[in-house]
């Protein structure tokens, strides 16, 4: 097998997944932006390993689209961090499996502060999913590495529904390109903006 094709089979592994996730937006989706387009706090994303650097991006993604937003990571978050979470918060939980214990060990904590929570996982049937008020569930046959075990097609769906969500929301806060330069002044985008303002 040639590396071309082993390149070309992953993209195509990963691309299939997503038009199968396009195919099965639900009314879970709708819940989810709703909540966080009406919330009063911040959105606080957390989760571990792969989960956790995505988890990264969508917080970043939506705080430069309008919606304010940081991450926690999970293991910190029972030595202190969980600190940071207010009873106006949402919290967006990321686990594939919906049984990361480093997640699952935020809820009692979470629940006592009374934070609405959604998840983020390939199981609706798993403790997250059951534990949260909403959960965007995605489905996929297998991750791309030849032992399809490596995080790559869930990282990738993962990561879609975060952007996805950060779009929407964009869009129905109205946000601006003047918005947008105000949070992205700096780089080649930024001073794009500039030179177009």
């Amino acid at each position: 097998m040639s590396v071309l094709h082993l390149v070309k089979n992953a993209i195509e592994i990963e691309a299939s997944a997503l038009k199968k996730l396009s195919d099965h937006i639900g009314p879970s989706y709708e819940m989810a932006i709703d909540m966080i387009f009406r919330g009063r706090g911040k959105v606080i994303v957390t989760g571990v390993g792969k989960s956790g650097h995505v988890g990264k991006k969508i917080a970043a993604s939506l705080s430069s689209t309008g919606t304010p937003a940081f991450f926690i990571h999970s293991t910190e978050g029972v030595h202190g961090d969980l600190g940071m979470i207010e009873k106006n918060d949402i919290v967006i939980m990321i686990s594939n499996s919906g049984e990361t214990t480093e997640v699952l060990n935020l809820l009692p904590t979470i629940d006592k502060i009374g934070s609405q929570k959604i998840a983020i996982t390939s199981r609706g049937d798993s403790t997250l999913a059951k534990a949260c008020d909403v959960a965007l569930t995605y489905y996929y046959q297998t991750e791309a590495d030849h032992l399809g075990l490596a995080p790559t097609t869930s990282s990738t769906l993962t990561l879609v529904i975060g952007d996805a969500l950060a779009v929407a929301l964009s869009k129905l806060r109205q946000f601006t390109k003047e918005d947008f330069h105000l949070y992205h002044p700096g780089g080649s985008l930024g001073k794009h903006l500039s030179n177009h303002s």
